[in-house]
């Protein structure tokens, strides 16, 4: 029985060599590449001397092209951390009143929803794709709530308007401080729940996508781009210089155009930088006797602002610094 066995196994061993081995019925096809030869050159009938041959190239040149004299081509978004604080403040410009908060705006729609929900006015319609909450003040007058996307990152801005049947704004002074006193009482409900409200509405997620300002790169030069009219680019852009460590030398509000020194990073790092003078307050605003170095411009087109700066001195890195921390700070 032991034979049979013995016999058997090794019938097996040699039919895999029969099958799979050099001279098997599949032998191995890895090494048949060595006995490759090339082929001798096509030849054509001489019929076919006029044959065209059709080919696609997939890598064509590029003729010149025209210039084009401006190319807007988004940067990525800086990213700047607005500290634990939710800041909830009440800012005036002429007549225009709105109150910023300092969070997203999916964060503040809920908040505001609830108020409104909650206070004694109807509410109409909630639309957080659009942001507008739009209620029932009093007969025939409607007060619709704005709830958008600020400047700076994760901020809010919260505007409120009364119109009438005909959807007519009404900016006399009754219904100016009608707004004011209706926005008091909205930011002091925000500052009572912003720091507590941890929750976020996904309907209004789209809402955090809609900033208000853009990085852009136009004929190689970094600017910002604001959807703001000019009076709010140049008041915004105003208070970000004071924040700044930057020393106005002149301004023209006419022209759109701020005359400046700014304290850079290598500035700071230059000889006496151990020295640590920018913990003085006093350190924050230059000697306006210096000449400038760089010259701001906010200038509107289309219902958009602009923000550039140029160097008086050929400081390119400078002034992309200078932009940079503008845009830190704009609110």
């Amino acid at each position: 029985m032991h034979n049979i066995y013995f016999l058997l196994i090794i019938f097996l061993i040699s039919s895999c060599s029969y099958i799979s081995g050099p001279d098997g019925f599949f032998p191995e096809t890895a090494d048949d590449f060595f006995n490759e030869e090339i082929a001798e050159d096509l030849k054509l009938p001489p019929s076919s001397d006029n044959l065209e041959l059709k080919t696609d190239n997939h890598y064509p040149y590029l003729e010149a092209r025209p210039e084009i004299d401006e190319i807007s081509v988004p940067k990525p978004r800086q990213i700047f951390s607005s500290g634990q604080t939710k800041q909830v403040q009440l800012r005036k410009l002429g007549d225009l009143l709105w109150m910023y908060v300092e969070t997203l705006p999916s964060t503040s729609w809920p908040i505001a929803k609830t108020y409104f929900e909650t206070s004694e006015y109807e509410v109409l319609s909630a639309n957080p794709n659009s942001g507008k909450i739009v209620m029932n003040f009093n007969e025939g007058i409607q007060l619709t709530a704005s709830i958008e996307h600020g400047i700076k990152e994760a901020s809010t801005e919260v505007s409120l308007m009364f119109t009438d049947s005909n959807n007519n704004e009404l900016i006399d002074d009754n219904y100016l401080q009608l707004q004011q006193t209706e926005l008091q009482k909205l930011l002091q409900y925000f500052a009572d729940s912003v720091s507590t409200f941890s929750g976020t509405s996904l309907a209004a997620q789209n809402l955090n996508d809609r900033k208000k300002s853009k990085i852009l790169s136009v004929n190689e030069q970094t600017i910002i781009e604001l959807s703001l009219n000019f009076d709010r680019s140049w008041s915004a852009v105003s208070r970000a210089i004071d924040d700044a460590k930057v020393s106005v030398n002149d301004r023209n509000r006419d022209e759109g155009f701020f005359l400046v020194s700014f304290v850079t990073e290598d500035d700071k790092k230059g000889w006496f930088g151990f020295l640590n003078f920018d913990d003085d307050e006093s350190s924050t605003n230059l000697d306006l006797s210096q000449d400038p170095e760089f010259q701001i411009f906010v200038k509107e087109n289309s219902g958009k602002t602009r923000v550039s700066v140029i160097s008086l001195k050929n400081d390119i890195e400078g002034a992309e610094e200078l932009l940079s921390e503008i845009n830190k700070l704009l609110t």
